[in-house]
């Protein structure tokens, strides 16, 4: 660089502003400035109220209250009649349990109905024959009774007897021997006195006996009968017990829907609870979209959804409602949920599931299935 390049020339000099002249330029600047910030701030605003009226996500899966088949009785699988994939409406067979077993219950559960109604007609009768021990009793009391009054004067009697040879033997009128007759003739008449009593206690016995065993019997019977009496309720209840489990050996589709899962084969060997199957209804679908939390400000139920099905494209549109919210988000119910008590804690914005219901006719056209994905948008303008 030459020295002429480094020094300017005396004569060119810098134009110096006036104080006036660079507050006009700092003021329009300034203007300037607020101008952009009021036209940002109403181009917020104008697409705010007017254009910000929807929220959309493509986290949204297809789901159903899916039925898994269980057995409900033990035995042998006789016969499957369905395979994955199949369609089956309600009430349908899917499954066919050997039903032996359960008919030998049926019958035995039969048989101790009957058993435990001729318990009922026995005891009844026993009732009727306790009743009349009772009648028959009276009349073995009063026949005791008269044998305690033959004893009784019998016994006074030979008193008399004693007495009046008592007296004469004190003159020398009957001998020693005369008197010792007399004397176990009161022996013998006391004795017999003494036995009609026991017997008339004991035909008093009999009689509280006979009474106790017919209130005993009539308890078991009180108040009920043939078919009311507690041994045949609980017979009719083991019956209607051994009816159901061979109607359940017939296993039935719960709903119209599709097999999928089966997990069982002719031969196999079942136990109550033992998952054979499971059906999924296509007709009663319904959508879990996973929002962000950040969009869920003026989302209400009731509100319509528009959503699309990676499945058929855009070129079918489903229409849903919002049902409701799920009660936490995903992480709060992962298996292991995420620990943020940590010094190297970063926040991460949670999605919460938002239950959408489908319009049943548009799925009968267009059927889904539990697991594809979606893409939702919630019009914020619906109520």
């Amino acid at each position: 660089m030459t020295d002429a390049q480094e020094t300017l020339p005396e004569t060119q000099t810098v134009p110096q502003l006036s104080d006036s002249e660079l507050k006009a330029k700092r003021k329009k600047s300034l203007i300037f400035v607020a101008l952009i910030l009021v036209i940002a701030v109403a181009i917020y605003l104008i697409w705010k109220l007017f254009f910000n009226q929807s929220v959309s996500t493509d986290n949204v899966y297809v789901g159903a209250e899916t039925a898994s088949v269980t057995s409900m009785v033990t035995g042998q699988v006789a016969d499957v009649l369905v395979s994955d994939t199949e369609q089956v409406k309600k009430g349908q067979v899917l499954v066919q349990v050997d039903p032996r077993d359960a008919e030998i219950a049926l019958a035995q559960a039969k048989a101790e109905l009957i058993k435990a109604q001729r318990q009922y007609k026995q005891t009844a009768a026993n009732s009727s024959a306790l009743n009349s021990q009772v009648f028959v009793s009276d009349d073995g009391i009063h026949s005791a009774e008269a044998q305690v009054a033959k004893a009784k004067a019998e016994l006074n009697k030979a008193q008399d007897e004693l007495n009046r040879r008592q007296q004469l033997s004190a003159s020398g009128a009957i001998s020693k021997e005369e008197l010792s007759t007399a004397q176990s003739a009161v022996n013998n008449a006391q004795a017999g006195f003494d036995l009609a009593q026991a017997g008339l206690a004991q035909a008093k016995s009999s009689q509280k006996a006979a009474q106790s065993s017919l209130a005993a019997n009539n308890a078991l019977i009180q108040g009920s009968n043939e078919h009311s009496t507690p041994d045949v309720l609980v017979a009719q209840a083991k019956l209607k017990q051994a009816e159901l489990d061979l109607e359940r050996t017939v296993i039935k589709a719960p709903f119209d829907g599709v097999v999928t899962s089966r997990k069982i084969q002719v031969g196999q060997r079942v136990a109550p609870g033992s998952v054979l199957l499971m059906v999924v209804p296509i007709s009663q679908l319904y959508v879990d979209a996973n929002f962000k939390e950040s969009q869920l400000e003026r989302v209400k139920p009731g509100q319509k959804v528009t959503l699309t099905s990676d499945l058929y494209g855009d070129s079918v549109e489903y229409t849903g409602t919002v049902v409701g919210f799920s009660g936490g988000t995903g992480a709060a119910f992962a298996l292991i949920p995420a620990q943020n008590a940590t010094g190297n804690w970063i926040k991460v914005v949670q999605r919460l599931p938002v239950r959408i219901r489908l319009d049943q006719q548009q799925l009968a056209e267009h059927p889904l299935r539990v697991g594809l994905s979606m893409e939702a948008k919630i019009d914020l303008s619906t109520k």
